[in-house]
């Protein structure tokens, strides 16, 4: 697959994401817009719970998921707080809930409240609204972590299991892709998305050729597998577009 084809892959895999703590009404407006682009629409866009309804009114016309994020960026382990929030993502309309895993409590020993938090919230979600569960690999670190917390997510009900919330020092990494992706495949379900540190299409490309390798190339579609992102699309477009330098090189 070359690189025009793994940005158009991409395109139809993008959360595209604006979480920053300045957003506003005009911001999430602007969001909804570009998701919708030449090349195709993108999966989602990912919003603070408070824009979710205007970005479901925005969207409304279009196959474009909205996703908003609960218990975030801090991953606190106050399972009351995460379903309180996400209660009121799902009352906005959205279609999918992003709550951050309690990774600190888990990496103390807890294991039992990340399952609680995860179980309630996907309760709160019930079978019609997907809950992206991030378990922030960067601070987990080891491969044990990571496959550990991923497993618990799984169990607990998590529909994806997301590599980060893009706000800890360390974000998405290959390796942390790779232990992630054979924990689903060893469940038998579940999907997977990148987050955090996407820049290019290049980055894109070698994730999806992770997911690949792991889970096969028919596996790789929106219901499967994400990234999350929000400078990404720029580049994505500009190969697309034929505008950037690297859009004719091998991607993998």
């Amino acid at each position: 697959m070359n690189l025009t084809e793994a940005a158009k892959k991409s395109i139809a895999c993008l959360d595209l994401t604006s979480l920053n703590d300045d957003d506003t009404e005009d911001d999430v407006k602007a969001l909804c817009a570009k998701a919708q682009t030449m090349h195709g629409n993108t999966a989602a866009v990912c919003v603070w719970p408070r824009f979710a309804a205007l970005a479901v009114g925005l969207l409304k016309d279009t196959d474009i998921k909205v996703a908003a994020v609960a218990n975030f960026p801090d991953g606190g382990s106050d399972v009351d707080q995460a379903v309180s929030t996400t209660k009121q993502i799902l009352e906005s309309g959205a279609h999918e809930v992003d709550v951050v895993f309690p990774y600190r409590a888990y990496l103390r020993g807890d294991s039992d409240i990340a399952t609680q938090l995860v179980s309630a919230t996907k309760a709160a979600c019930g079978d019609q609204v997907k809950l992206k569960v991030i378990i922030e690999s960067g601070e987990l670190k080891t491969e044990e972590a990571i496959r550990g917390a991923s497993e618990i997510s799984l169990n607990a009900g998590a529909d994806f299991i997301k590599t980060s919330t893009g706000k800890s020092p360390v974000s998405a990494t290959p390796e942390a892709a790779k232990t992630m992706l054979e924990a689903i495949k060893a469940h038998g379900s579940g999907a997977f998305k990148a987050s955090g540190g996407i820049r290019d299409t290049d980055a894109a490309a070698q994730y999806i050729q992770i997911a690949a390798d792991v889970m096969g190339e028919d596996w790789i579609n929106a219901d499967h597998f994400r990234f999350g992102a929000s400078g990404v699309l720029t580049n994505l477009l500009a190969v697309l577009d034929g505008t950037s330098e690297t859009e004719n090189n091998a991607a993998y």
